[in-house]
């Protein structure tokens, strides 16, 4: 039996090993549409998602590609909150199918634990935001003017499995849903 557990012990570590090194380079071997590139990206720890960026240090523009696994009827976002780690006082980039069949993508701000989804302003300039539908993922795209001074935000991102009259359903409110949240420095 001690042998045994001498022999699983390393097996079971280059295991782990090999399973965390597949996962870690995951987001930078993804190949977007269109030939899109993107200089970094990070595999979230939560919903399967991922950040991919850039960044013109000049104008502190950054492009964004955040994608998450979803179906046809649900909803992804992603978003930063520069009051905190949480979702109340977000801004975010959501995506959904509409009722009429077209993916549509758009800004908002969470300004309680029920917000209305409607698209809105956010706080700071956001443009060319669209979203795409591959191999079962939700893809959001958009440039984000952020503040010069800032380079470490708290960021947020989520999914939901409904739509109803063109407004994200709510998600659920356990496991990885309440656990997707961070920190992100873009550099």
């Amino acid at each position: 039996m001690a042998s045994q557990i001498k022999f699983l012990l390393p097996l079971s570590t280059l295991a782990i090993f090999f399973l965390y090194s597949t996962n870690a380079q995951s987001c930078s071997n993804y190949t977007f549409s269109d030939n899109k590139a993107y200089s970094s990206c990070t595999d979230l720890p939560h919903l399967g998602a991922a950040l991919h960026y850039n960044q013109a240090t000049s104008s502190n523009a950054i492009d964004i590609a955040f994608r998450a696994p979803q179906s046809h009827s649900g909803w992804v976002a992603w978003g930063l909150n520069s009051k905190g780690p949480s979702m109340v006082g977000s801004q975010v980039l959501v995506a959904f199918f509409h009722s009429n069949g077209s993916l549509v993508a758009y800004p908002t701000q969470l300004d309680s634990y029920s917000p209305s989804m409607a698209p809105g302003d956010l706080t700071f300039p956001v443009s060319h935001v669209s979203a795409e539908y591959i191999n079962k993922e939700m893809i959001i795209y958009a440039t984000l003017s952020l503040p010069k001074a800032e380079t470490k935000f708290n960021h947020v991102w989520q999914a939901g499995s409904t739509v109803a009259s063109d407004v994200p359903g709510v998600h659920p409110t356990s496991g990885e849903n309440i656990l997707s949240k961070g920190t992100v420095q873009f550099q």
